[in-house]
C-alpha cells in the first residue's frame, strides 16, 4: 500500500507552522463508493421500537440530520407484530431503511462462555436451536415487510444468504453483520462478504491505516461507530469523521452513545432512558456532520432513500 500525504485535518496547519505536524503518511483514499456515487450514509442505532423511532424522526427534523438507516438491537423476538408493522410503516413514509436484529445469541443463553474472559462466543448463535430461532425471526420480519436484518453469527449469515439465493427470502433483503461479529483483519472481512454480508460493522478501535487495509480487501460497505457505546469501547471519534469516510467509503457512519446504559432488551420499564438516548444519538450525529462540513472538499453523501449496495463476491456452492 503506497504512502499518501496527509489530507486536510482541522488544526494541522497550525501544528505545521510550529514544526509539530509529525512525519506519518496518511492511508490511501478508498476507490469505492455507493452505486449512486456517494461516499457515506448515516445510521442511528439502538432504535428499539415505534416510540424510539418516532423520537429519532422528530429529532432528525429538529437537528436537520439526514437519515439513511435506523437499526434495532433488542431483536425481532422482543417486538410484537403490531410494533414491527408500525416501524415498517413509519420508516417507509420517511424513506429510511429499517434494520432489525435476528436473535437470540449466546449472550442471552444459559452457557457460561459468553461471559468468560477468554474464548467468549459473544452474541453468536449457540447450537441448532438458536440457529433455527434466528431463521424463524428472519422469516417473520420479512413477512412483515422488513428488508434489512442484523446478524451476529457467520453461520446464520450464510444460512440466510442461501435462503435468499434460492428465493425463500426476498431477493432485496440485505444482511448487516453486527459489531458483535466484527472482522478485525482483511481476510475476515472478505470471508464475511463471501458468506453473504451486504454491510459489515467493523471494530471502532481500528486505526485509519488498519481500516484502509480492510477496504483494500473488499468492496463491501462498512459500518463504523464514530461514537461507540461503552460495551464496545466507548470511543468518541467525531474529530476523525472526514478521514474515516475518506478511507472507508462506502460507509455508514453510526452514532452510538457513550456513558449510556445497555438497554437490550428494551421495553416499557426503561422507555424514558431509551427515548432520551435515541434523541441524544441524533444530536451527536449533528455534531459529527458539523465536523464533516468544516472539512474542505468534504466527501459526498449518498442520497437519502438510497439503499443499493456495491456488487459483491460470494462463495459458490459445489
Amino acid at each position: 500500500m503506497t504512502a499518501h500525504p496527509h489530507p486536510f485535518v482541522p488544526g494541522l496547519p497550525a501544528l505545521e507552522s510550529l514544526d509539530l505536524a509529525g512525519t506519518g503518511a496518511a492511508p490511501p483514499a478508498s476507490a469505492h463508493a455507493f452505486p449512486d456515487g456517494g461516499a457515506w450514509r448515516l445510521e442511528i442505532p439502538s432504535v428499539e421500537g415505534p416510540d424510539a423511532l418516532h423520537t429519532v424522526l422528530a429529532a432528525a427534523d429538529e437537528y436537520d440530520v439526514p437519515l439513511h438507516r435506523v437499526s434495532q438491537g433488542s431483536g425481532v423476538g422482543m417486538l410484537t407484530d403490531a410494533e414491527i408493522t408500525a416501524m415498517v410503516q413509519a420508516s417507509t413514509e420517511r424513506d429510511v431503511e429499517l434494520c432489525l436484529f435476528v436473535r437470540p445469541g449466546a449472550n442471552w443463553d444459559v452457557g457460561a462462555a459468553a461471559a468468560s474472559a477468554a474464548g467468549s462466543v459473544s452474541a453468536r448463535s449457540r447450537g441448532t436451536t438458536q440457529l433455527a430461532a434466528g431463521v424463524a425471526q428472519a422469516e417473520r420480519a420479512v413477512g412483515l415487510g422488513v428488508r434489512s436484518l442484523l446478524v451476529a453469527d457467520e453461520g446464520l449469515l450464510w444460512v440466510l444468504h442461501e435462503l435468499r439465493e434460492r428465493g425463500d427470502l426476498p431477493a432485496d433483503t440485505q444482511f448487516k453483520v453486527s459489531v458483535m461479529a466484527a472482522p478485525a483483519n482483511p481476510a475476515a472481512l472478505r470471508v464475511q462478504e463471501f458468506l453473504g454480508a451486504d454491510t459489515v460493522n467493523v471494530p471502532s478501535d481500528l486505526t485509519t491505516h488498519q481500516l484502509a487495509e480492510l477496504r483494500a480487501a473488499s468492496a463491501a460497505t462498512l459500518d463504523f461507530y464514530v461514537e461507540a457505546p461503552d460495551n464496545i469501547g466507548g470511543f468518541v471519534r467525531h474529530h476523525e469523521i472526514a478521514e474515516i469516510v475518506r478511507v472507508c467509503a462506502p460507509v455508514y457512519v453510526k452514532f452510538g452513545l457513550r456513558n449510556c446504559p445497555d438497554v437490550y432488551p428494551a421495553g416499557g420499564h426503561i422507555a424514558a432512558t431509551v427515548g432520551a438516548a435515541a434523541r441524544e444519538r441524533v444530536r451527536r450525529a449533528r455534531i459529527g456532520l458539523d465536523e464533516l462540513a468544516r472539512t474542505p472538499d468534504a466527501p459526498r453523501m449518498s442520497a437519502v432513500g438510497e439503499r443499493a449496495q456495491p456488487a459483491l463476491q460470494r462463495f459458490r456452492r459445489p
